[in-house]
């Protein structure tokens, strides 16, 4: 099933909230593992209280509040008074999903070969000028196989000219979307008019279900932890995006569990989470959102759905970042988007900046074979020579980020 069928399968129709609507089905089966979820969470917040009130005085207490050695995941998750003491220091964060726009995938990106960090600081500098203050980046583990240690390099170098414009990025390991292999070295040139043709998964399929692979990506994964476990620049950690995707449902289940219990095991001092993205992924959903120190999810619908997932996921206490959104056609604009989140103090971070080779500009199952432009951009805020797709938009996101002029 395409990304598009997924999301359509589960939000036939954006304003009918019905018994008959399939996607207020799956929703309101997501409200009963919410609650099921919020019981759990709020019997672990009980017990972390407990902990730390009567262990204040020893030298054993850590600052989480939590107890590693024990091997109980819900003891090292953030409690909310934790996860919202750190959320108000942040300000309002708003920023996108960011790749720079001369790479058709992550180890383009990040590859020594095709690294571009003059590239990346003229984004940057494009995103501060608006109030960008965060970017989502996605790693990729093929890069780490190759080159260990030039790839934390880089990481550290991007950091670099991250912090020189204001801006801490969150940083993605796994993702269970597009292709379903990757390999090093050059990588294929973008399919013309079709949305991300050259997206790769980590560690993609099968790879993601063999668990002879995990040892591998754990190396991986504590490897870039412990480096920059205390890096004051980095916003976050999201452990695995859209797990599930990809037709994969619960066969990633064991992957993001493994993925919480090294991040856990290292506990960066940065909040570590895996974003919600399908209301009807039970198994994944529970275990995401007891595991997660901050919420993070993704939306592509009008406001109207949207604020409702906003306000019940507000009923677990801690802070919220929609790490997606902001899809043209589908009805999820900047203009009827942004200021609700902004209302809700809901971290804003939409998919696509600079228009370039991974094609987002197009819908995701509507490709232009004559690579013509399309009448509506799916994402993106800046054509290829920076100037505003929409000047308008632009405006919006600077006066609602205080850089009106």
């Amino acid at each position: 099933m395409t990304r598009e069928n997924t999301y359509n399968a589960m939000n036939k129709k954006t304003l009918e909230i019905s018994k008959k609507n399939p996607r207020t089905k799956s929703f309101n089966k997501f409200v009963g593992i919410l609650k099921l979820s919020g019981l759990i969470v709020l019997m672990g917040l009980m017990v972390a209280s407990c902990q730390q009130s009567g262990t204040a005085a020893s030298s054993n207490s850590d600052s989480t509040g939590s107890n590693v050695a024990t091997g109980d995941m819900n003891s090292v998750v953030w409690p909310a008074k934790k996860a919202n003491e750190w959320y108000a220091k942040q300000g309002w964060l708003t920023g996108a999903d960011y790749i720079p726009s001369n790479a058709i995938n992550q180890l383009e990106m990040w590859q020594k070969e095709t690294f571009s960090p003059e590239l990346i600081d003229k984004e940057f500098q494009l995103a501060e000028s608006i109030g960008f203050n965060t970017m989502r980046v996605f790693l990729h583990s093929l890069v780490w196989k190759e080159d260990a240690e030039g790839f934390k390099k880089r990481i550290d170098e991007f950091l670099s000219i991250a912090e020189k414009h204001h801006i801490k990025p969150m940083f993605v390991f796994f993702d269970d979307c597009w292709n379903k292999e990757a390999h090093p070295g050059k990588q294929p040139e973008p399919k013309v008019g079709v949305h991300n043709s050259g997206w790769v998964q980590d560690p993609g399929q099968p790879a993601s279900e063999d668990t002879t692979n995990f040892p591998e990506l754990e190396k991986y994964v504590t490897d870039i932890l412990n480096t920059f476990k205390h890096d004051q620049r980095i916003l976050a950690w999201d452990l695995y995006n859209e797990p599930g995707n990809s037709g994969k449902k619960n066969k990633s289940l064991p992957l993001l569990k493994a993925v919480f219990s090294w991040a856990q095991t290292v506990r960066p001092d940065q909040p570590i989470t895996a974003g919600l993205w399908d209301w009807g992924f039970e198994d994944l959903n529970k275990f995401q959102i007891t595991n997660s120190d901050i919420i993070t999810y993704h939306d592509y619908e009008k406001p109207e759905w949207h604020k409702r997932v906003v306000q019940l996921l507000k009923t677990f206490g801690k802070p919220l970042i929609c790490t997606e959104y902001m899809a043209r056609t589908r009805g999820s604009l900047f203009s009827n988007t942004l200021p609700m989140l902004k209302d809700e103090n809901v971290g804003a971070i939409n998919w696509g900046f600079v228009e370039g080779k991974t094609n987002t500009k197009y819908a995701w199952d509507s490709p232009m074979p004559d690579g013509g432009d399309p009448t509506v951009w799916f994402h993106e805020i800046f054509r290829k020579n920076f100037t505003p797709y929409k000047q308008d938009e632009v405006e919006l996101i600077k006066k609602l980020n205080g850089k009106s002029n």
